[in-house]
Order: C-alpha cells, then structure tokens, then sequence
C-alpha cells in the first residue's frame, strides 16, 4: 500500500522551502474574536459578547485562520500532531496510520483505542474526516494545497502545524497553542529536558558517549543530522555525535554504500528502519564483513530500535522513548 514519503525527504523539504522562514512559531501568535486580526501570545484584550468562542491563531505558513477557543474534536493528520496533544491530555476524534504503518504508531496504541482511523499519514480520506465531524484539523507540514483546500471545506480551522526547518518543540508549542493549552505545552517542555539531562547525566561512563543515529532503508543506511528528532533528544542529553555525522541540520544523510559504511560507527550504533524492505536489507547486510567490522558491532553496542519513533518529526510521548531507549542501553554497559 502506499505510504506518505517520509517527514525527514529533500524532496520535500526542497518543495516546502518557501515555508521554512515563517515556521510553527506563527502559532504562538494568536488573537481574540473573529476579526481575523492576530495579536501576540500575551494579549490580554477581552473578545467582545459575540466573539465568544473564537480565536485566530497564524498556522506554520503564516496564515491566520479562526478556530474554536476551546476545540472538542480534534482531527490530526500526522503522528506528530497525534503524539503533541495526547501529550497535552487531549483524545482526537480521528487520526492517522503512523509513518510506513497500516495501524497507528506502536508507542501510541494503547492511548487511541477505539479512535476512528482516517487514512494513511498526510493521506486522510476525506469522507472519513467528515464523518468525525471535526472542529479543528492539524495537518502537520502537509504541502497538498488542493488537499488542504478540501480541508478547510470541511472546517475551516484546518492548520498547518509545522515548517521544513521546525524543530518538534517548537511545533510542539504551536499546537499547544492551538488547542489553547500553550502553558501546558511549556510545562511539558521543561520536564522533558529536565528529565532528559538527568538521565544523561546518569550514564557513568557512558556519558558523553558519541551515539551514531541510523536509519537502514532498502539502499542502504542514512545517518541523521544533530538536529533531527532523535538526535535533539540525545544531545539534550549531553551525548555527542560521531566526527563524521557532527552536522548541523535535520534531515539525513543519502544512502551509504559498503565502502562507506565506516560513518555509521561511534560509541553506539543506534539503528532504526520503517518498511520490511529496511528490515530485510539490514538483516542481509549483517552478515557482512563490513558491518562486522564496526567498532559499535563489536563492543555490542549496536541496538535495534524503533523507526516510528526514531526516524519522525518527533513529539514528547516520542522523545520520552528515545529517552528510555538511550538511558537502557548506554546505563547497562
């Protein structure tokens, strides 16, 4: 079946380019009424009697659109938007299949439990979207303009929550203040880098360790750039990156070939992949001398870890894994 390219694609970072400048940040500037003029985050201006229940909040592409004070039900389109506001303690009334998944994302299952599913990632089935009758729709870093259009026939508090160059806490916020949760969305913040530099600190010998962050697609391996989700998280905690991945950024490398599968290797070797395709090239490639060969491999520190999470956009509910997996595999050694 078909899947929405990846969130982390030049393609579509190349294509979205125009967006990047005015990013998730424009979501924290919000108004109050219905006159379609924005106001800062810190507006205390009181909406007149027949405003009531509006707000105008600017989406990741500038543009300012009216949504419900208070949303009930909330349509997310990526696994992004799904993981800030189950964050934020809010159940969506239909979401989306998780990145090259026919089924919600795994470390999300057991908190969407009976919430319809309105297609693939960035690819809802529109009569599907009409029927949870929704209020506000978050369509993550969609780019479909003809989509987003049917969107907003649908309601017009259809936002884009993320640009290209967004990092997951500043979308993160945006959305919180989307769903008017804003000082919520702080709070969760601070416990995630505080939560993030302790167990970093935690980490004996390990800390500091140079962690390589790795996606194993069907043409080989990519390594991430430091300002990628997963890399983010580690750097919060005071881990590094390998000499040959220390590069400013949040994309990921093109694929290596065996010749030059030397700039996966560090401390650790964190590996990931998201299609049976990534699966089975990286079993294959296991067996291989080159692989073998890598320090990571061994020391036993290469770890197997989970693509959805790893290699996405990232939320809070996601870094609280990355976090876990990070802290498990480098405090047992």
């Amino acid at each position: 079946m078909p899947f929405a390219q990846s969130p982390l694609s030049p393609v579509r970072r190349r294509a979205a380019q125009a967006l990047a400048v005015t990013g998730a940040a424009a979501l924290l500037l919000t108004g109050c009424g219905s006159s379609g003029s924005p106001s800062s985050a810190g507006s205390t201006q009181a909406a007149g009697a027949a405003d009531i229940g509006k707000r105008t909040v600017k989406d990741a592409t500038g543009q300012a659109v009216e949504i419900p004070a208070e949303p009930q039900r909330i349509v997310t389109l990526t696994q992004e938007d799904l993981d800030a506001v189950l964050a934020l303690g809010v159940k969506p009334v239909g979401i989306t299949n998780g990145q090259g998944l026919a089924e919600p994302p795994a470390y999300l299952k057991d908190k969407v439990q009976g919430v319809p599913v309105v297609g693939n990632l960035l690819q809802p089935v529109l009569d599907k979207v009409i029927a949870a009758k929704p209020d506000l729709i978050l369509a993550g870093d969609m780019q479909d303009a003809q989509l987003l259009k049917q969107l907003r026939e649908i309601t017009p508090a259809t936002l884009v929550t993320m640009a290209p160059t967004d990092d997951w806490k500043l979308a993160f916020r945006g959305i919180g203040n989307a769903v008017n949760k804003l000082d919520q969305a702080n709070k969760v913040i601070a416990d995630y880098e505080a939560k993030a530099a302790k167990t970093g600190a935690d980490l004996g010998k390990n800390k500091g360790a140079a962690v390589s962050i790795v996606r194993w697609n069907p043409t080989g391996p990519s390594w991430m750039e430091k300002r990628q989700f997963a890399s983010g998280v580690a750097l919060d905690m005071g881990l590094t990156r390998p000499a040959a991945q220390d590069k400013d950024g949040n994309a990921h490398s093109p694929a290596l070939s065996l010749e030059k599968l030397s700039e996966i290797d560090g401390d650790w070797l964190f590996l990931s992949t998201l299609t049976d395709d990534g699966k089975a090239a990286l079993k294959d490639v296991q067996s291989k001398p080159a692989y073998q060969e890598l320090n990571a491999v061994k020391n036993n520190h290469a770890v197997t870890v989970d693509g959805s999470v790893w290699s996405t956009r990232g939320g809070p509910l996601a870094a609280d894994v990355v976090i876990g997996d990070l802290g498990k595999a480098l405090s047992a050694s």
